[in-house]
């Protein structure tokens, strides 16, 4: 990568222009941001993945950039246009729109007025207008008079369109008058589409509605926007033309001189033109785009953190699993898993209106409990999910079963893929989304891999954000949080391996069917025999694979392979074995690390070693915990403003958080309401029932506090 772009890199992102030379070459190499940031501390200075993650988007930013720019000059030079200053500053440019300003003048344009008056022969008029060599341009005008150009005004007017065009070409204009948007305030007023439509009334706020782009927050342009789209709204810049008129007239007569009064009226005439026609809506879908490209990268890290949060939510473990996905008139859909995940039986029970078979069903779940050896119950959140919840109370279940509660977002979408049908073809969509209810309370993680992250309720105007930076942020979260918890090797499914540092899809397949063929894996050694998974891949993906029970302890650890010798030669040191070692706290506060540093393996990796044999295979997730709504609310229509309830962080966005309160409508905790914390999705809080909007089903709430752990 070129040096000009590795320091743009750094300075962006504050760190040394090193730092980004090494990721850079790292990446050309094949290496993954979780190898990167988790074993390559020497090369990186300990950068973490989010840091790498930032280093890979803007040296993609900039590789892309070259490309455009090799475009640029083929194209210029094609022209005979290429001048060494005019390379130069391409070469050099670092900002997309100021390339684009000087790529204008010699971009290949459909037929213009400007044209049209150059084919007329106006370009020679034009041009002494332009360098102010003509004091009395109509009289000036009449030399250029023919068929095509029957009058002065004509031969003028043609002149006036080339200066137009000149004007909204000009580099040096163009980025002077977005300095003048971006200070600007953007408006929005109802449509006529608005008034006859009921879906507009979501949008009745932005009806007439004005405030400064640079304070505007984010998801408010996002709704504008999308209002936009949908043709309830109108939106604009407030500019003011005649201040641009002047700013515009002022830097054409300070590169050049005053024009006397009769050509100073054509130039202003020209002016006036070229902002109306062809620059103000340029500049004004220009900045608006540029703030809507602010708006989406705050969004998108809103998404990325919730992603985060909802992937890294804590699991209840191996434990044998009874999954309901509730209902009233289709009953509820009732699957018993084992401690894998794996399928045991699926059954119908309707215990609600209009059935109300309550015996029938409390016999018929006591007995599944019984006969599978349920440990864990998992009540999906949708319809009946509170009357569920307080049925499975009352069947009396075995001290010890635990019930939770568990997000439903997706579970329908997973159920008709193509992926649930491949694990369960001979199952319908209500079986293969009660198992993913199941699942995902056992290991989130695992599950909602399978699943878009698009569709996992965890987004903000996630659908009117930019879809390539959505997808590779979304890509970016999945994979790291794979690889900060590790993958089981010899039980996790293809979809999870595939996003394992180095893997792949295809890989993944190649694992599972080794595994499958090979009756598991007992080493990490063994990946080299897996077809097509070579030294490279070996690299990338043995640390973050973990085989529970292998000989070597250090498997099951987040120990690089390539540092086994390390690890060796410690406990040689010690005069005891690796086995003995790994887990043995007191031998491992014996060790300098200092004497261990080699080659490519300084003090951060070796710190990080002996952390691992510490912990090793620590799962950094916390513990699941058990949940419960009031008892009394059920309805909207049972809340009252001064109430305070417990419930779970649903979704959180930058004006505020949605939680569920055990009702079928989510309430917000305003960010103003918040009293500075900083919530996390899941979180288990305590709310004050502010406001009540029956009309709209808005609930409105404070902060209160976060409930006691383990709180019923």
């Amino acid at each position: 990568m070129k040096e000009l772009y590795i320091h743009e890199i750094a300075n962006k992102l504050g760190v040394k222009d090193w730092q980004v030379e090494n990721c850079a070459g790292l990446f050309e190499e094949g290496a993954t941001i979780p190898f990167i940031s988790r074993y390559r501390k020497e090369k990186t200075g300990g950068l973490d993945d989010a840091a790498v993650a930032e280093i890979k988007h803007w040296i993609d930013v900039f590789s892309e950039m070259e490309k455009r720019k090799a475009g640029i000059l083929s194209t210029i030079e094609e022209q005979g246009k290429l001048t060494p200053e005019l390379r130069s500053e391409i070469e050099n440019c670092l900002v997309a729109s100021v390339l684009e300003d000087i790529y204008l003048p010699y971009k290949p344009k459909r037929r213009t007025r400007a044209t049209i008056a150059k084919e007329k022969g106006l370009e020679p008029l034009a041009d002494k207008m332009w360098n102010v060599q003509v004091s009395d341009p109509q009289s000036e005008a009449r030399k250029y008079l023919n068929d095509n150009v029957p009058d002065v005004e004509d031969a003028l007017a043609g002149a006036r369109d080339i200066l137009a065009e000149r004007f909204s070409e000009s580099a040096k204009i163009r980025e002077s008058m977005r300095g003048i948007f971006r200070t600007r305030r953007i408006e929005s007023k109802a449509s006529r589409t608005a008034a006859d439509n009921p879906e507009a009334s979501k949008y009745r706020t932005y009806f007439n509605f004005s405030m400064p782009l640079q304070r505007i927050p984010s998801h408010n342009l996002l709704a504008i926007l999308r209002a936009e789209k949908e043709g309830f709204l109108t939106v604009g810049l407030d500019t003011d033309a005649e201040k641009c008129g002047n700013k515009i007239y002022y830097d054409f007569c300070q590169e050049r001189r005053y024009p006397g009064p009769k050509l100073a009226e054509q130039v202003r005439m020209a002016v006036d033109d070229s902002f109306k026609r062809l620059l103000e809506p340029s500049i004004s879908n220009e900045v608006i785009k540029e703030a809507k490209e602010k708006a989406d990268i705050e969004s998108i890290a809103v998404f990325g953190e919730n992603l985060t949060q909802l992937l890294l939510s804590p699991p209840v473990g191996q434990k044998r699993t009874m999954a309901i996905d509730p209902g009233f008139r289709n009953g509820c859909k009732i699957v018993c898993l084992d401690e894998r995940g794996d399928l045991l039986h699926h059954e119908i029970i309707f215990p609600h209106p209009p059935q109300s078979e309550k015996v029938k069903s409390i016999m018929a779940v006591s007995g599944m409990i019984e006969e599978y050896g349920i440990e864990v119950i998992a009540i999906g959140n949708g319809t009946a999910s509170r009357e569920t919840e307080d049925f499975i109370k009352r069947v009396g279940i075995p001290e010890g079963v635990k019930v939770y509660t568990v997000s439903e977002d997706g579970a329908s979408i997973y159920s008709a893929s193509e992926v649930a049908r491949k694990e369960f073809p001979d199952e319908d969509v209500t079986v293969r989304g009660a198992v993913s209810i199941g699942r995902r309370l056992m290991d989130p993680l695992a599950e909602l891999v399978k699943i878009d992250p698009k569709s996992l309720g965890v987004g903000q105007y996630q659908h009117d954000v930019d879809q390539g930076l959505l997808r590779e942020k979304l890509d970016n979260t999945v994979a790291i949080c794979v690889n900060s918890v590790g993958v089981n090797l010899n039980t996790a499914s293809s979809y999870l391996l595939s996003y394992v540092s180095g893997i792949g899809p295809a890989l993944a397949s190649n694992i599972v069917a080794f595994r499958s063929s090979e009756g598991g894996f007992s080493s990490r050694e063994q990946l080299h025999k897996v077809p097509k998974l070579g030294p490279k891949a070996f690299e990338q993906c043995a640390g973050f694979l973990r085989i529970h029970g292998a000989a070597n302890p250090l498997d099951n650890s987040a120990v690089h392979p390539e540092c086994y010798h390390i690890v060796d030669r410690m406990a040689a040191d010690l005069g005891v074995s690796t086995n003995e070692l790994v887990g043995n706290d007191s031998l491992i506060k014996k060790i300098d690390a200092a004497r261990y540093v080699e080659g490519d393996f300084g003090l951060p990796t070796i710190n990080d070693i002996l952390k691992e044999l510490s912990k090793p295979g620590r799962d950094p997730r916390q513990e699941a915990q058990e949940f419960s709504f009031a008892e009394d609310i059920h309805e909207i229509d049972d809340l009252k403003a001064g109430m305070e309830l417990p419930g779970i962080v649903t979704n959180i966005t930058a004006f505020g958080a949605f939680v569920d309160i055990g009702i079928h409508e989510n309430g917000l905790i305003h960010v103003s309401q918040m009293h500075g914390a900083k919530l996390k999705l899941h979180q288990k809080v305590m709310v004050t029932v502010l406001n009540v909007d029956l009309e709209r089903n808005r609930i409105s709430l404070r902060l209160s506090s976060q409930p006691r752990q383990g709180s019923h």
